[in-house]
């Protein structure tokens, strides 16, 4: 574009490289203009983070003596980890009770009780009462297999199980993809094409031979529910590549991380195409002393993909702390309606109500993800704020910069906004914090990307917002509280 060349350009277009793919890539080289609108959405997008971060930065920086980054993207981040530490710290604790009855191997609870001496009334009541099985509801449930990993849901994964941020987890999937064991990473698609559905089974066949965890479980092989031509994007679903089984000695030489990254692909690969897990619940509703008990159990029917899920846990070693959901309690089969527990031995259980959790890696990537999702429409490509590819450069800005900071353990740790990140917030225009307007310039760069929107209408918009920024704000009164000498 400098240079005012007009000559025609191809542009290679994989997402795998893999020497078949690089050579299919370049017998189908694309006509470079038909890749002009996405040219013009990456444009708009660099120029409006440059636009809006260089101009309230330095607005911000001047207006309080010293130096406040300011973004895009990062800013509604950041608030997102403010109000969510405004809401734990405001919080306030309230007590409350759950009366419990022992009946025949399960357990019913009562609704809860906000008073302590209601609730010893109920237990005293219960143990010299008779109680009695009003209904019984046994209903089929089925978990479908989870859907194969786009970047943002496999850097969530790679957080919850292994602590790995966001970071670490996109210059993993690199490192893999350059070493032609994983396909494209930086994909926002959670879907295969229809191209792909013929050599599905056969990969999935060596994947399995080639994971010692799944030696021996044959997994089913559900092509048709991974493969969907109009929600794949620009590049397809994160997968382990042809060849991948095939090398070993690639497999040994890996670090630790690209190990576990690995082998976490391959599970999800398997255990999107196996068959769902069904199991059945049962609901007994128990009156006892004029109240009402609820008894729930389940029973697994059929394990499918979480068997394979099982597996990889246990070869990891799973977590203590992870919730296990796959030893469900069993109620016992003669508990029908009209059963009667006379006397039953009765407790009372207190808890507090818990403030909600700070935001880990995992979480605030989903919830970047799923901003102003609600007032999107329904079959818009791109939702939330930022990209797959930018999401972790933004969280990692904001600890560099001092205005988050990662606290706790390594599989534990969570992102705190300091001191400064909370002052920021508090002194920055609802426009400019607010997820909801960077979710709809996210959602109008894709329709730029689609064709359906000029870039000269956004670029003019994002620097109307720039100079009604630069000229209504004002210092805040209690600056010098906000962000001492």
């Amino acid at each position: 574009e400098v240079a005012g060349c007009k000559k025609p350009m191809r542009r290679l277009w994989i997402s795998s490289m893999e020497n078949a793919a690089i050579r299919s890539g370049f017998d189908n080289l694309k006509d470079g203009r038909g890749y002009d609108a996405l040219f013009a959405s990456a444009l708009c997008r660099a120029k409006a983070d440059w636009i809006i971060g260089i101009n309230a930065t330095r607005l911000f920086s001047c207006l309080y003596n010293r130096t406040l980054n300011v973004g895009r993207v990062q800013t509604p981040t950041l608030k997102m980890l403010a109000d969510r530490d405004a809401a734990i710290s405001t919080f306030k604790k309230e007590k409350y009770y759950h009366v419990r009855l022992t009946l025949s191997g399960t357990e019913a609870v009562s609704e809860k009780l906000s008073d302590a001496a209601a609730a010893d009334e109920l237990k005293a009541a219960c143990e010299t009462a008779q109680a009695e099985c009003i209904s019984v509801t046994r209903e089929k449930k089925t978990v479908s297999p989870p859907k194969l990993f786009d970047l943002t849901s496999l850097q969530r994964e790679a957080n919850r199980i292994y602590g790995y941020t966001a970071k670490q987890t996109l210059d993993l999937a690199q490192a893999l993809y350059e070493k032609r064991l994983l396909t494209y990473p930086r994909t926002d698609s959670r879907y295969l094409t229809h191209d792909m559905e013929a050599g599905l089974p056969e990969l999935a066949s060596r994947v399995c031979g080639a994971l010692p965890f799944a030696d021996g479980l044959e997994p089913a092989i559900h092509v048709e529910t991974v493969i969907n031509d109009a929600k794949v994007t620009d590049h397809h679903a994160l997968i382990p590549t042809t060849t991948m089984p095939g090398q070993e000695a690639a497999v040994k030489t890996l670090t630790t991380g690209e190990h576990d990254l690995l082998f976490l692909v391959c599970a999800r690969l398997l255990c999107a195409l196996d068959d769902p897990c069904v199991y059945e619940e049962t609901v007994l509703h128990i009156e006892c002393a004029g109240h009402d008990f609820t008894a729930k159990g389940k029973r697994v029917v059929q394990m499918g993909w979480k068997r394979i899920w099982c597996a990889f846990r246990g070869s990891i070693g799973a977590s203590a702390d992870e919730k296990d959901e796959d030893n469900p309690l069993t109620i016992p089969e003669e508990m029908t309606e009209g059963f009667e527990f006379p006397f039953p031995k009765a407790a009372i259980r207190e808890g507090k109500t818990t403030p909600p959790a700070h935001h880990t890696e995992g979480t605030i990537l989903h919830a970047m993800e799923s901003a102003g999702k609600e007032d999107m429409p329904e079959d818009a490509e791109h939702k939330g704020i930022g990209t797959p590819a930018t999401r972790a450069a933004i969280l990692e800005k904001l600890i560099e910069t001092r205005l988050v900071e990662r606290v706790g353990e390594k599989r534990k740790k969570v992102l705190i906004p300091t001191a400064k990140g909370k002052a920021l917030t508090s002194i920055l225009p609802d426009k400019l914090s607010s997820a909801q307007m960077t979710a709809e310039w996210e959602y109008r760069l894709g329709r730029i990307e689609q064709g359906q929107e000029k870039s000269e209408d956004f670029m003019r918009d994002i620097r109307r917002f720039v100079q009604e920024m630069t000229r209504d704000t004002q210092r805040a009164e209690n600056a010098e509280q906000l962000f001492p000498p």
